[in-house]
């Protein structure tokens, strides 16, 4: 099958993010991430595992391997590892005091929990070196 990259535009889309945002996280160009997403360029193995890991789907589904998007590390999450985060919490140093909508708090637990996996991606490619 020929490489198709409706799929990474979908996901991307889920996500909220525009292609200048997926480049600032990932430093993955956003005019190749459009050529990726036009299906005129085709991303290699570490750029899918990478933005798969960003969009929390898996490279499977990327690659129309599959049709269940769930990535393996979530499919067996316990009911524990996936808190709803409180919006009251810990985050009045960025609100002052103001609660925050759903919305946000999602938002920023999504953005805290990418940091975190591409800071110990990175650690892990710093040991390997």
């Amino acid at each position: 099958m020929a490489w198709s990259g409706d799929r990474l535009r979908e996901a991307r889309e889920k996500k909220n993010l525009k292609q200048t945002q997926v480049r600032d996280l990932t430093g993955i160009n956003n005019k190749t991430l459009s050529g990726y997403e036009n299906s005129v360029s085709e991303p290699d193995l570490e750029t899918l595992k990478t933005l798969a890991e960003l969009y929390e789907v898996s490279v499977d589904w990327l690659t129309y391997a599959t049709d269940d998007p769930t990535p393996p590390s979530h499919k067996d999450q316990s009911p524990s590892e996936n808190k709803d985060i409180n919006p009251r919490m810990g985050l009045a140093f960025i609100t002052g005091g103001e609660d925050l909508s759903e919305e946000e708090a999602e938002y920023l637990k999504e953005s805290l929990e990418l940091y975190r996996r591409m800071k110990e991606r990175k650690a892990k490619e710093r040991e390997g070196k």
